[in-house]
């Protein structure tokens, strides 16, 4: 079972009563099966035959929701008691938003933000917005415009799902979100986040942080949502920050500052490169496929180029943040960026 009995009675504890639970087990081999049937009957189970990947689960368990609202969460967090009132309430209030993101913590100092919403680089890598900043510094007001929310634990209206269709399957994992979510954008959406929806997050428990496979498939996939979703202006600029942040990546290793330090102490150096080298291949073995996914949703969009680089690059961020070479040099974040969130 892991982590996921603290995540379900945190959801036990919840002031919002009117919600269906689904757990989507992802081929697990843990115990996990027999322990929900046996300790938590309120959950709908699905069961699926091996792991088929963050997108895909996601996907099956909205084929079994019934609300107007679609709410994903991780199992590695604990949610608020009232956490779910207030997204519904943002949502509610909010309702040209067809994402409503939470704020959440880290799990062990819940002071420090893990994300406020996900921001994209130049060269289509996407991380969360303010990791490890102290919220009380940001000043921030009830509820916020961001780009798109992280699905850790973020609200989706059924009406845009329906419209533009949830998870790409074909990420499997990582950045699926950030696809999702300026997929939305360009349909016309608006996305907020409520910042008193509160949820602690054990960061990357499950993928870990400097694996293999998903460093494979951060790689992969950030070339394909910006070739989905970029403006042609900026895709065509995409090898130029491509090789700046490449080359952003061998200064951090090798003066080990940031996540270059992290990557030097993994301890799996090789299989990492290796990783990445398959995953650029792979990537440009997509590109036929992903052109033509952009063709198919490009025809029904509702904002222009114009707008949605306007919006990149209202909620950019920046490769020092995306290394986090930010962090020792500016702790507590900038009046710039307390004035983009406001």
């Amino acid at each position: 079972m892991g982590v996921l009995p603290e995540c379900l009675e945190s959801l036990r504890r919840q002031t919002f009563r009117d919600f269906e639970l689904i757990v989507v087990d992802n081929g697990s081999t843990d115990g996990s099966i027999a322990a929900l049937n046996r300790d938590y009957p309120e959950v709908r189970l699905l069961e699926l035959p091996k792991n088929l990947g963050y997108s895909v689960a996601n996907n099956r368990g909205l084929e079994m929701a019934h609300g107007d609202y679609i709410v994903a969460l991780n199992n590695d967090t604990r949610a608020e008691a009232d956490w779910l009132e207030k997204l519904v309430a943002a949502a509610d209030a909010c309702p040209e938003a067809g994402m409503v993101g939470s704020r959440t913590v880290v799990y062990e100092t819940p002071e420090l933000v893990d994300t406020l919403g996900g921001r994209v680089c130049r060269d289509g890598m996407s991380r969360g917005a303010f990791r490890h900043r102290r919220f009380d510094d940001l000043g921030l007001s009830g509820v916020i415009p961001i780009l798109y929310p992280s699905p850790c634990a973020a609200l989706y209206r059924r009406q845009m799902l329906e419209q533009i269709g949830f998870f790409d399957e074909d990420f499997f994992a990582y950045a699926e979100d950030t696809d999702l979510g300026l997929r939305g954008r360009w349909a016309g959406w608006d996305a907020v986040l409520a910042t008193d929806a509160v949820v602690r997050h054990h960061y990357s428990v499950t993928g870990g942080s400097f694996s293999p496979f998903k460093l494979y498939l951060v790689e992969r996939n950030h070339y394909w949502v910006a070739l989905k979703n970029f403006p042609w202006s900026m895709l065509l600029q995409l090898p130029f920050w491509s090789i700046v942040r490449l080359w952003m990546q061998i200064v951090a290793v090798r003066q080990g500052v940031g996540s270059g330090g992290e990557f030097a102490q993994s301890g799996q150096c090789w299989p990492i490169i290796k990783a990445l080298i398959k995953a650029n291949i792979d990537a440009l073995w997509g590109v036929p496929g992903m052109l033509k996914k952009r063709r198919r949703f490009h025809s029904q969009r509702r904002r222009t180029s114009g707008e949605m680089a306007t919006l990149l690059q209202q909620f950019r961020l920046s490769f020092a943040e995306l290394l986090d070479l930010h962090v020792a040099a500016s702790p507590n974040g900038d009046s710039s960026d307390r004035e983009r969130l406001n």
